[in-house]
């Protein structure tokens, strides 16, 4: 006997999917691809050399850092501004976080904003000496004298039941730590470049996450492109007339929606069942005054990612809500031939 074949939902029929909504489940989750593994560098990302040039600034004007002068750092800063990036990971803080603190030390105002756009400068040209003209000067000066005090300082006795920030194996003992830890043989440079990066590069993913998904929107939007096929992507937050949050892309236009694709890939569950919840109002919607034969769009969900393949009941309800029009990377390929977007498929010559 002949194995069976694999269907997938958007291979059904009408009538077809509830009758065996296991083996479509099982289907979807045997195409899907987990991400995590490869990211995208995105705008500003500080190769190693970058930063270890940094820190080899820092290192030599600090005399191994056994002694944190601001006066001797400030310039340095100017001149080598990854410098900046570098002194952050030692302390651990976010941008914000540095800019707060500097705040309530020492009275000079280093707003959100400000610190988040110096971080960026940097990162997008990190050998470009900064430009100390106007509030510059004075903010960078205060956030280096902030740094050198909690550096020097360490981390002070607190209760048992609490951590502090700078209780970190370079930073506990104040200076001395950091002297000691540097000049050991520890590869401390590297050290702070992954604490840059974040656990192990979630700081990283974080600050890529929006175009963690630009591989997926990209694939459609070359299928789309390719079968000329008219349509319009929405941007972030935009407001589209007849929708309480805009979909991914709209078939031909947002002026006659006929078709409507979300496209979402994430390796976490709770993002997944939030994509899910918005599928299925997408759903709702397409069908509100409607026979449940004649919805007034179609609805196609195009996914990737391990979180969706963590809960089945979640996939079942997607694959109700756009009546099997599941995709994945690898069905991609399909994604014309079994919607209605052949309808809208210009004539080859």
């Amino acid at each position: 006997m002949k194995p069976k074949m694999q269907k997938f939902p958007f291979e059904a029929v009408s009538g077809e999917i509830l009758k065996d909504i296991d083996s479509y489940i099982d289907s979807v989750f045997s195409c899907l691809e987990s991400e995590f593994l490869v990211m995208p560098k995105g705008e500003g990302f500080v190769e190693y050399p970058v930063f270890e040039r940094g820190y080899e600034v820092l290192k030599a004007v600090t005399n191994g850092f056994s002694r944190l002068d601001p006066e001797k750092i400030f310039p340095a800063t100017i001149s080598e501004p990854i410098s900046l990036v570098v002194l952050r990971a030692m302390l651990g803080f976010t941008p914000p976080e540095w800019g707060y603190v500097t705040t309530q030390r020492t009275g000079v105002s280093v707003t959100q904003g400000f610190v988040r756009s110096l971080d960026r400068k940097i990162r997008m040209a990190p050998e470009t000496a900064l430009n100390t003209n106007g509030v510059v000067k004075e903010r960078v000066g205060a956030m280096i004298r902030t740094a050198c005090q909690l550096l020097s300082e360490g981390a002070p006795k607190i209760e048992t039941a609490l951590l502090h920030r700078l209780d970190k194996a370079d930073t506990r003992q104040g200076i001395a730590g950091i002297k000691n830890l540097s000049g050991i043989g520890v590869p401390y440079a590297m050290l702070l470049y992954e604490r840059l990066l974040g656990r192990p590069f979630a700081g990283h993913r974080d600050s890529v996450s929006d175009i963690i998904g630009d591989t997926l929107e990209s694939a459609i939007e070359d299928v789309l492109f390719r079968a000329a096929i008219s349509f319009r992507k929405t941007k972030r937050a935009e407001r589209i007339e007849g929708f309480d949050q805009s979909p991914d892309f709209i078939i031909p236009s947002e002026f006659n929606p006929q078709i409507i694709i979300e496209a979402k890939i994430t390796e976490d569950d709770g993002t997944a069942r939030d994509k899910v919840t918005r599928i299925q109002h997408l759903g709702q919607l397409s069908l509100a005054g409607r026979r449940a034969d004649d919805p007034k769009y179609e609805v196609i969900a195009c996914i990737g990612g391990r979180g969706f393949g963590v809960r089945r009941e979640d996939m079942k309800k997607m694959i109700i809500a756009t009546r099997g029009k599941v995709f994945t990377l690898k069905t991609l390929d399909r994604l014309i031939e079994c919607t209605r977007l052949k309808e809208f498929q210009a004539e080859q010559p």
